[in-house]
């Protein structure tokens, strides 16, 4: 079974996110995917200034123009800021100087860079004034998800009304450290009935036990799985780059900024995200088909 990915920022040593990213490079990614198991993906790209990110953009569309592989593949794109959270903790590993609050003018020059490819946009309601750039992307056929952020539960159901529709990775983009009850965990689990809830399930990102009650609370309807893969994915311990970026990779394949305690992406892979879904949660082929396959279509409309 062949998977598909919503969250790829690289992949084999390959970083969908640096300036120097080549065609030929794109490719070798593109290939090591498909052998791991992924038939399809949307190329990420984390915060950066909006001109920065217009041309990552324009690149990887041209490369999906030029090659047959890569247009096979990469199946649109997910842009992962620059409107979230600034605040330590929930902004992670993106870099809070080019974070900025979202605008509908800088949507629009996201949207048409991507030629109609962007798929999905990973935005802080918090920093969407009145939801209103929520409901610009909704129109445009975008997929709008919250990740990195805190809103409270007012301004989430908010943004829902709008057209949010998903929470980027569940569990992460915030601090170690939260509030007992009132957190942005608890205020998107307790909408789960009218969001689709993104994992990395890589025993790293959430505990297994955690990841269990997670899906025995939400069931797998609503549920997906996504590696959300780095340039180290597949290559051990060491130190590689995302965004132009250090980040270390231990030798338990955890990837961190050097110096924070907040995770950068992740190493597994496709094949190993349905091995460890498999082994920890007896989860069946038809389950993994539903979370690594149908449902984030289903999410994106694709």
């Amino acid at each position: 079974m062949a998977y598909f990915d919503l969250q790829v920022n690289g992949y084999a040593g390959v970083d969908f996110c640096s300036d120097s990213l080549c065609l030929e490079d794109c490719r070798r990614a593109c290939e090591a995917l498909r052998a791991d198991g992924i038939g399809g993906f949307l190329a990420t790209l984390i915060t950066d200034s909006v001109s920065s990110l217009e041309a990552k953009l324009g690149r990887l569309v041209r490369f999906r123009e030029e090659d047959d592989l890569v247009s096979e593949m990469i199946h649109g794109f997910h842009v992962e800021g620059p409107f979230i959270s600034p605040v330590e903790g929930y902004v992670g590993a993106h870099p809070a100087k080019e974070v900025v609050p979202a605008t509908i003018e800088e949507a629009r020059r996201l949207v048409e860079a991507g030629r109609g490819m962007i798929k999905l946009v990973t935005l802080a309601p918090e920093c969407d004034e009145k939801a209103a750039t929520t409901s610009f992307l909704t129109a445009m056929g975008v997929t709008v998800s919250a990740g990195h952020c805190n809103p409270d539960l007012d301004t989430l159901e908010r943004s829902i009304d709008a057209g949010l529709s998903m929470v980027t990775h569940l569990g992460n983009g915030c601090p170690v450290h939260l509030p007992r009850h009132d957190n942005f965990i608890q205020r998107a689990l307790s909408l789960s009935d009218r969001l689709w809830l993104c994992f990395i399930p890589d025993g790293a990102h959430v505990p297994w036990f955690v990841l269990e009650n997670y899906f025995n609370l939400i069931g797998l309807d609503r549920a997906i799985v996504t590696t959300d893969a780095i340039a180290a994915a597949g290559l051990g311990a060491g130190t590689y780059e995302l965004s132009g970026a250090p980040v270390i990779v231990d030798e338990k394949g955890v990837a961190r900024r050097p110096g924070s305690s907040n995770l950068a992406g992740s190493t597994v892979r496709g094949f190993e995200v349905a091995d460890h879904l498999e082994r920890e949660l007896g989860f069946s082929a038809e389950e993994l088909k539903r979370v690594f396959f149908e449902n984030p279509k289903k999410a994106l409309g694709i």
